[in-house]
């Protein structure tokens, strides 16, 4: 059973209180078999080492398992994993249903989101999967995201690098929590740290993860809570911190990289359009911020967790391995520095090959609200105009549309000026959603979220008391909100506020309709909740006005993205 939420005197590992901590659950409650330090085993053509312990510089013990190809005596390059989901098979993505991860790509040795054993030691890799620090039998308290993790993961890299049987190069890989820890490692610049490959994973713990625009993320917060709770001692409880640190302090700013430009290791990044509130501008900017030079950019439109298991994904990461970890010529050189999926609909895209991210080439468009008629113009309208919602029904918002009369490509990050007031309460939440709508008035579907094939083309957010923008760190198609005080609003009070929507791709084809939807609750919800991000502690009341205004006076409402005409 899971121990009551508590602070602890003396471990308050951020500096900053509260920091609260619960007992974790015991090992065996999640089917973790016993601990054997040191158990070896020959099985499917690998040489096993099972629960080895890996001492860090302070004296504590994580615990390993090590697969090496059986026979093979020479040197080795190493494949580094490392979580708190636990390392111990099997795992199956059968929980979850529309992931679409065939069986037979995955063998009982694989850990939750991270490379196969059975396959990569036959490509000639040793693969070893750590429990991260007071996680299942490792020793420690689990602080979940933090600079001792990644501390420890260099301690462990540097373990690997020095194996006798090792040829001192050591690469990272993994999807989501697994990818999130290779930036804080990477960080860290292990000397033995060769190559890595973070497959979308957040690089702003408040702005990715916990709070969208400022809103409290209250779903899988808790659905990751519930993946870290294994741990002999004291396991960090994420949901009661966070709720203690609503603004953005010390205690959100010791879960990310402070500065991404410190990582120099050749890195191998993939993004994905449909992850909207979790990976993808996270990763986007870990590619953009690390200075790397020699790093790749991927970014498609699928189901995350198929695309990495995905045989030719598989051979575009075995390329990426043979040149920087067994030091051989390999097919890497001759892909393109960033290549990007330009998507239709779901499951329908091209991809294509650029040289830089962001596109430099993009023409910057504003396109003016009208209210009145609904609609997304290239002039302001003359009158002024206002709209409203009621934000406890699901299906009231501010919709409006823009007609495309030319194939025109969207592709990157948009910012939405609003001017907004309310007479019921000091603040106010806002969601927007991005949707194409085709020819026939039909709301056209993308992949999102790992499993669902129904999803929109993009979403933002903001709660309006952080509306406040660092105006160095803020572009013209992208917001940068302080998050460090709040604005409350006096009641009827007009005020401005931008909201930041997430990088997206897609392809409008001539009579097709943009349509942007504003609302006070979640405007995506899904029967998959587990991967879904809610936002339910809301502070709206009822009704929430928005109010436009012509360009002619001091306020402007617009749309800023950039686009690609193709018929020019």
């Amino acid at each position: 059973m899971e121990g009551t939420t508590q602070e602890v005197p003396g471990k308050t590992p951020c500096g900053v209180k509260p920091f609260y901590w619960k007992k974790g659950i015991e090992p065996r409650e999640g089917k973790r078999p016993p601990l054997i330090p040191n158990k070896k085993e020959i099985a499917d053509g690998m040489d096993i080492t099972w629960d080895v312990p890996v001492t860090m510089r302070d004296g504590v013990r994580v615990y390993v398992d090590v697969f090496r190809p059986e026979g093979v005596t020479g040197k080795l390059p190493i494949i580094f994993t490392f979580s708190p989901y636990g390392k111990h098979g099997p795992k199956t993505f059968d929980i979850f249903p529309g992931a679409d991860v065939p069986k037979e790509w995955v063998s009982k040795y694989a850990v939750w989101e991270s490379i196969d054993p059975v396959v990569w030691t036959k490509k000639g890799y040793a693969v070893i999967n750590g429990d991260s620090r007071g996680s299942w039998g490792s020793e420690g308290d689990l602080e979940i995201f933090s600079q001792q993790e990644s501390r420890d993961g260099h301690d462990c890299i540097e373990w690997a690098g020095t194996l006798p049987w090792s040829n001192g190069k050591v690469g990272m890989i993994g999807v989501s929590y697994l990818s999130i820890v290779q930036w804080g490692i990477a960080a860290q610049n292990p000397p033995h740290l060769a190559a890595f490959v973070p497959w979308e994973g957040f690089t702003d713990f408040y702005r990715d993860y916990t709070h969208h625009g400022g809103i409290p993320e209250t779903k899988f917060l808790h659905f990751t809570q519930w993946s870290c709770r294994a741990g002999v001692n004291l396991v960090e409880d994420l949901i009661a911190n966070n709720k203690a640190h609503p603004l953005l302090d010390d205690y959100h700013r010791s879960k990310c990289v402070q500065d991404l430009s410190n990582i120099t290791t050749p890195a191998y990044v993939v993004a994905d359009w449909g992850d909207h509130g979790m990976h993808t501008r996270g990763t986007l900017n870990g590619y953009i911020g690390i200075s790397s030079k020699e790093k790749w950019l991927e970014v498609h439109g699928r189901k995350k967790w198929r695309y990495f298991f995905e045989p030719e994904s598989v051979r575009r990461q075995e390329a990426f391995f043979q040149k920087f970890l067994k030091g051989e010529a390999s097919e890497i050189d001759a892909y393109p520095k960033v290549r990007i999926e330009i998507r239709d609909r779901a499951w329908v895209g091209e991809f294509r090959n650029e040289v830089e991210w962001p596109l430099s080439r993009a023409k910057f468009v504003k396109k003016y609200i009208d209210a009145s008629a609904g609609k997304l113009l290239g002039e302001p309208p003359r009158a002024v105009t206002t709209i409203s919602y009621d934000s406890d029904v699901q299906d009231s918002c501010a919709h409006f549309f823009l007609d495309f009369d030319r194939e025109t490509e969207l592709t990157g990050s948009m910012r939405l000026r609003l001017w907004v007031s309310t007479d019921l309460g000091d603040d106010m939440d806002i969601f927007v959603q991005l949707d194409k709508i085709d020819r026939e008035d039909r709301v056209t579907p993308y992949v999102a979220f790992s499993m669902i094939d129904d999803g929109p083309l993009g979403l933002g957010w903001l709660r309006v008391s952080h509306r406040d923008l660092d105006l160095v760190k803020s572009t013209v198609d992208r917001p940068f909100h302080k998050h460090d005080r709040r604005l409350l609003l006096r009641s009827n009070e007009v005020v401005p506020i931008d909201v930041e929507i997430l990088p997206t791709s897609t392809l409008f084809h001539p009579g097709e309709r943009l349509r942007v939807k504003v609302q006070g609750n979640d405007s995506f919800r899904h029967s998959t909740p587990d991967v879904v991000q809610f936002h339910e502690d809301s502070v709206n009341k009822e009704w929430v006005y928005l109010r436009i205004v012509t360009k002619d006076t001091e306020f402007d409402t617009a749309i800023q993205a950039y686009t690609l005409n193709f018929n020019e």
